[in-house]
């Protein structure tokens, strides 16, 4: 994060302030903040409440890719668009969104698939990145990519009542596990259902990309536990939360010792099959 100033204007300080009031921020965290950049892959269900805090927070920078174009079945859970930007693209839907919100945040808008192409031209450029993303193609390749490229990824994902997050940055080496300890290859195609066939409680996107959102603001902060090495499970209908401990696979095709898997070149013909409707 270079370029970090506590050059705050007026607005800004009035704007922030209940931020700067907390000891674990204050004004050095809030600069931190605003000199982010952070990629949000998805601008759907997950995306939405997850770049709309980013920006309330004043996080500076924002990417935000998607290539989908706004359906009325998506309004039930993508809060960063409304029924006027039917048949627009999601991400400068979400990018106007964002802009309305907090006008001292710099959004730059990507209408375009995250393909290996794109991943390894876009990921560089930031400082983390957030999945939000509704195939398990795509959630490999980012981290693929994230790996291969030294960048922290936050993941998350929906189906029905339950979501779950985990952080990755095995790129740091152990102990950080990287997201194939935990599921070393894609299901089968139609091993699991898509939210259009299982659907999926639109506020649980909600709560699942707060969550995202609060992740992405520790890491820049450096502030808090880190959900590296945990996975964080939350099922709705119970009202429970449960942490389940990811270790680092020393046989890992991506991260392990002996690791297989280099660049993206895997990534770059697969088609995309979708899991859940949240992008």
């Amino acid at each position: 994060m270079a370029g970090m100033s506590l050059d705050f204007s007026e607005a800004e300080l009035h704007r922030y302030s209940r931020h700067i009031l907390l000891a674990e921020v204050g004004a050095t965290g809030q600069a931190k903040l605003r000199a982010a950049r952070v990629l949000v892959v998805g601008a759907g269900g997950l995306g939405s409440p997850l770049a709309l805090y980013l920006a309330a927070a004043g996080v500076g920078t924002i990417g935000i890719v998607d290539h989908d174009t706004l359906e009325l079945s998506n309004l039930q859970r993508q809060v960063a668009h409304d029924t006027d930007r039917l048949g627009q693209g999601k991400a400068e839907s979400a990018a106007g969104t964002i802009r309305r919100l907090n006008p001292e945040v710099r959004v730059e808008v990507h209408a375009r698939r995250m393909d290996a192409a794109a991943a390894e031209a876009l990921i560089p450029r930031y400082d983390l990145v957030c999945d939000g993303t509704d195939n398990f193609e795509t959630r490999f390749l980012l981290g693929d990519a994230c790996h291969l490229l030294g960048r922290t990824l936050v993941s998350a994902a929906v189906l029905r009542f339950e979501g779950q997050l985990s952080t990755y940055k095995s790129h740091l080496g152990a102990p950080h596990p990287c997201h194939r300890c935990l599921h070393p290859e894609p299901p089968p195609p139609g091993l699991v259902p898509t939210c259009s066939e299982a659907g999926v409680l639109g506020a649980v996107t909600g709560v699942m990309g707060t969550l995202q959102a609060t992740e992405v603001l520790k890491e820049i902060l450096g502030i808090g536990a880190g959900l590296s090495g945990r996975l964080l499970l939350w099922d709705s209908l119970e009202a429970r939360f449960r942490d389940i401990r990811l270790r680092r696979d020393p046989g890992c095709a991506l991260c392990g010792e002996t690791a297989t898997i280099h660049d993206l070149s895997a990534h770059a013909m697969e088609a995309m099959t979708p899991v859940c409707g949240v992008a």
